[in-house]
């Protein structure tokens, strides 16, 4: 009975064991998701550059089990999930997946332009070159030298593009803004005109109004003013001027 109960114990912490174990593994696929370098989805789902649209379906069905949240309990299994979540769909939309295989490319041809320059500088590896047939170019592009190096460039490269992107986008957003600005500018410059207009139109027939009295009053004197005294008029037939006559 007792080597009964000490069996259903020992198969219990076997059990527990493996459980932290998972949970363990689980907790370090957390960590590795959300420290991949977020530019390139490939990385996120572990996975070769010229891996298929089914190999990412199968990738990330493997992967984003590990860290479900209903399955992972450390605090950002639900961040991981989602970062799998969108590189899959990354990698299935065909113009994403086309953009990031152009710098797998770009970076490709930078290496075997560099590694050309070195095997001329270099002239023992040159001939070590020629004399080891058996690792051609196609098999050293396939060694994991190269595609740590690889790997490198194309995380340089996207970085470069997302840099230029975020700068027009900036530049953008600037020119956008000036627009609005200005127009902003036009607007509130013409609906000051138009109340201005208003405003000179509002007060027309008081302005017409006073015109009127103004006519009115330079032609008539009012009650009770003193006009100016008329000159007299000389006589054009005498031609010399009559003095007043003393009297007595």
């Amino acid at each position: 009975m007792g080597e009964s109960n000490s069996s259903v114990d020992e198969d219990l912490l076997l059990k527990e064991f493996f459980a932290e174990v998972s949970e363990v593994e689980r907790d370090n696929e957390v960590i590795r998701i959300l420290s991949c370098f977020k530019l390139n989805p490939f990385e996120f789902l572990k996975l070769p550059f010229d891996s298929s649209p089914e190999d990412v379906k199968k990738q990330y069905r493997k992967l984003s089990l590990m860290v479900h949240p209903d399955k992972c309990k450390h605090p950002q299994a639900k961040e991981a999930f989602g970062v799998l979540a969108k590189a899959q769909q990354q990698l299935l939309d065909q113009q994403e997946r086309d953009y990031v295989l152009s710098q797998v490319t770009s970076a490709k041809e930078e290496l075997r332009a560099k590694r050309k320059k070195q095997l001329k500088k270099d002239t023992a590896s040159k001939l070590k070159s020629l004399v080891d047939e058996g690792k051609s170019e196609q098999e050293y592009e396939q060694s994991e030298e190269f595609q740590q190096e690889l790997k490198l460039k194309v995380r340089e490269l996207l970085t470069e593009q997302e840099w230029r992107r975020r700068k027009m986008a900036m530049r953008i957003s600037e020119e956008e803004g000036r627009l609005k600005k200005d127009e902003e500018e036009q607007k509130e410059m013409w609906k000051r005109k138009r109340e201005h207009e208003e405003q000179w139109e509002g007060t027309r027939e008081n302005r017409v109004s006073s015109w009127r009295d103004f006519m009115k009053s330079g032609k008539k004197t009012k009650k009770g003013e003193l006009r100016p005294p008329k000159l007299k008029t000389e006589d054009p037939n005498k031609s010399y001027v009559q003095r007043p006559v003393k009297r007595g």
